[in-house]
């Protein structure tokens, strides 16, 4: 009988540090459309792992996060933004708007001319960088249609107006 009990602590025991070895599940809360048909598409797609991170649980519909302590988020479903002034880039065809202060700690960027919109946010203190992480989210974000594009100054092009003839004197 004590052979028997040895063997299930020593189960137990192990069961208990390969709990504790696994990462928490992320927290995060989901965005105001994540029900969406499109978020379902997009999540089933999201890569295992994002700038040599390791993907997450989150306990939120539409959502991933990768790395521990989380460096990368997403969330799908966010309101879609119209024109902006803000930067925009293309990467492996899809068009991104930096949303918030390049500069800062995490950036924020958002898809632009797919709804539902999704959003990624970057912690660069973690080592993860924009050029490392946009690219791996191209197939998932890609399964919802693009309907517009972004635009530079570089893409439009400024028509002169033309001049209004003078009328002719009488004499």
């Amino acid at each position: 009988m004590s052979a028997r009990r040895t063997a299930l602590a020593l189960v137990l025991a192990a069961a208990a540090l390969a709990l504790t070895g696994c990462a928490p599940t992320v927290s995060l809360d989901p965005a105001a459309d994540a029900n969406n048909p499109g978020c379902a598409e997009i999540s089933v797609r999201l890569p295992d792992s994002v700038a040599d991170k390791d993907r997450r649980q989150t306990d939120a519909q539409a959502t991933g996060a990768w790395g521990d302590p989380a460096a990368v988020l997403l969330r799908c479903g966010v309101p879609p933004i119209g024109p902006t002034t803000k930067p925009c880039v293309d990467v492996s065809g899809v068009d991104w708007v930096l949303m918030s202060d390049p500069a800062a700690k995490q950036v924020v960027y958002q898809t632009f001319g797919r709804t539902p919109a999704t959003e990624v946010v970057i912690d660069h203190v973690s080592g993860a960088s924009d050029a490392a992480v946009l690219p791996e989210f191209a197939s998932a974000i890609s399964s919802i249609k693009q309907t517009q594009k972004c635009l530079s100054t570089l893409d439009t092009t400024l028509t002169p107006p033309t001049p209004t003839p003078s009328p002719t004197p009488t004499r």
